[in-house]
Parts: C-alpha cells; structure tokens; sequence
C-alpha cells in the first residue's frame, strides 16, 4: 500500500535515504548531507511525500512537488528512492504509477525529472517504459564519483493525454 508519509516513518525513510546520498551516484545531493538535512528536503512542507509499505515494512518512499512556481506551477517533480532490499521488485514501477495517477488528481498538467543520471540506466528504462520522453540531455552535468563527469537527463510526461 502507499500512504502517506509520517512522523513516525523518519527512521525507516533514513534507512532508504542514506545509502543512495552516500553512494553519490544517482541523486545531485551532497553525500555528507546530515539525516536532519535529508529528511527536512525529502519531507519538505512543499513536498507530498509518501511511503510503499508491505507487511509493515516501508520498501520505498517518493515526494511529488510542484517544479516550478507561477506560470510553471502546472508541472510537477517527484523523487523515487527505494530500499536496498527491497530493489528488483518493482517498488520504484509501483511509486511513479502511484504518483503520475496523483498528479493527475492533484490537477497536474505534465511530469517533469529534472535530472536523471545518464548512468543510472534501470531508471532511464523504467521512465521511458511509463511513458515518459527524453527531452533534454545536459552533458557533464553530474559528477559520478566512479566514472567523472557524465551527463544528466531531463525527462517529461504530458498528463494531460489518458492514463
């Protein structure tokens, strides 16, 4: 089931997080970020974070936010994080379907990712196996901490064609 986020859910939400900031590899976060700082921006007032939990356990967490104020204020952003554990298993097909139906429902007109890593190859596919388009590449716009500078992907979903 997903549901919303909680107070109560900041330490299994941590548990999810921190491997992914410290690897460094698929989020533009700084890898020294504290627990503090990464749950103030994951659990941002702006944000519509939720959680994916199965018999009691939260596999997965992602936050949907407007991506632009005034008269971008139509589009939304989400962020996808899944445990470790739990990778494989369709969590992360499971959150974005959860969310391109949200944002519809929110009154959202498109979808957009910012800044997906190039490298970051299972969720280049999945995007685009939901539907969502390359339209924007910005090379050497990450630095991976194994392989350099590589580029980041801009990904966008119209909403407002049916589901």
């Amino acid at each position: 089931m997903i549901r919303r986020a909680t107070p109560e859910d900041r330490d299994a939400i941590w548990a999810i997080l921190e491997p992914v900031i410290r690897a460094g590899e698929t989020y533009a976060l700084d890898r020294d970020m504290s627990r503090e700082d990464a749950l103030a921006y994951w659990l941002s007032p702006g944000h519509h974070a939720l959680v994916l939990e199965e018999d009691g356990q939260i596999l997965g967490t992602y936050y949907l936010r407007t991506n632009q104020a005034g008269g971008g204020r139509h589009v939304c952003n989400c962020g996808y994080m899944t445990s470790p554990a739990a990778r494989g298993r369709g969590v992360a097909r499971r959150m974005c379907e959860h969310s391109l139906k949200l944002a519809r429902d929110l009154g959202y007109r498109a979808m957009q990712f910012n800044f997906v890593i190039s490298t970051n190859e299972t969720a280049v596919r999945l995007w685009q196996s939901l539907g969502f388009e390359i339209v924007g590449r910005l090379p050497g716009a990450f630095e991976h901490p194994h392989l350099g500078f590589v580029d980041a992907l801009v990904f966008y979903q119209d909403l407002t064609q049916p589901a």
